[in-house]
């Protein structure tokens, strides 16, 4: 059963050691990061598990087991992180994580996460949004008292200089985005256009459709933590508790 979710933007400029010199410009996001998880460890769950984008457009589904590892180094820094408590010895013969996921598993070492078993799912942009919802549903029905932490951005077209430069459809989605989480509103989330999200270069869709599905028929109340788009990223924090 699903007692509680966080909602988290997951760009590498949130790692401070990536952001460099912009490290103070993210502080807003971290914080309101470390409060969302926070909520989760106050849900005692028996069970966390971390869903962000996977490692390519098309991907469809991978897991990740507690322990998997990943890097920055692609980022230019020569920095490792490690899903929960890493008790592998040796290297790890698995799939390194993708870059979402690797953000998630920094997040939860920087909040000293021991609060119950870690696994995670990569979850590929095109993947439609009953295929999502239907993960959901599977998480959530798993023995236990099950919490995620979810991991995405908003549109990348919210400036000339974004990624995706500016795309006027882009504010309405994010604003939508940001009320459908802040307000926990299953439906909203399963609605959500695949096809305009992946044209506004959307990490989250997915994600949140997976988040959607495992919250179906539970009675979880959402709060929004931080709304903005630095950089012309849309990035959302929020809680579902």
């Amino acid at each position: 059963m699903l007692v509680a979710a966080a909602v988290c933007p997951c760009p590498p400029l949130l790692v401070p050691e990536v952001a460099a010199g912009a490290a103070p410009e993210m502080d807003a996001v971290r914080a309101a990061c470390t409060d969302a998880l926070g909520v989760l460890a106050a849900a005692r769950p028996d069970r966390l598990v971390v869903v962000g984008p996977g490692s390519g457009a098309d991907a469809g589904l991978e897991a990740y087991p507690q322990g998997a590892r990943g890097s920055f180094r692609g980022f230019g820094v020569d920095l490792a992180v490690s899903l929960g408590p890493d008790r592998a010895q040796g290297e790890q013969t698995g799939p390194q994580l993708p870059y979402g996921l690797a953000v998630g598993a920094w997040l939860l070492g920087r909040t000293g996460w021991a609060d119950a078993p870690v696994e995670g799912i990569g979850v590929g942009e095109a993947l439609p949004a009953g295929r999502c919802a239907a993960v959901g549903r599977d998480v959530a029905a798993r023995a236990g008292r099950v919490a995620l932490l979810v991991l995405g951005d908003a549109s990348a077209c919210r400036t000339l200089k974004a990624p995706g430069y500016l795309d006027e459809r882009a504010a309405p989605f994010d604003a939508e985005v940001g009320r459908a989480l802040g307000a926990a509103d299953v439906a909203a989330l399963a609605a959500l256009d695949v096809a305009l999200a992946r044209e506004l270069k959307v990490s989250g869709r997915a994600p949140w459709q997976v988040l959607a599905g495992a919250a179906e028929g539970t009675d979880l109340a959402g709060a929004l933590l931080y709304e903005d788009a630095p950089y012309g990223v849309g990035y959302v924090t929020a809680t579902w508790s």
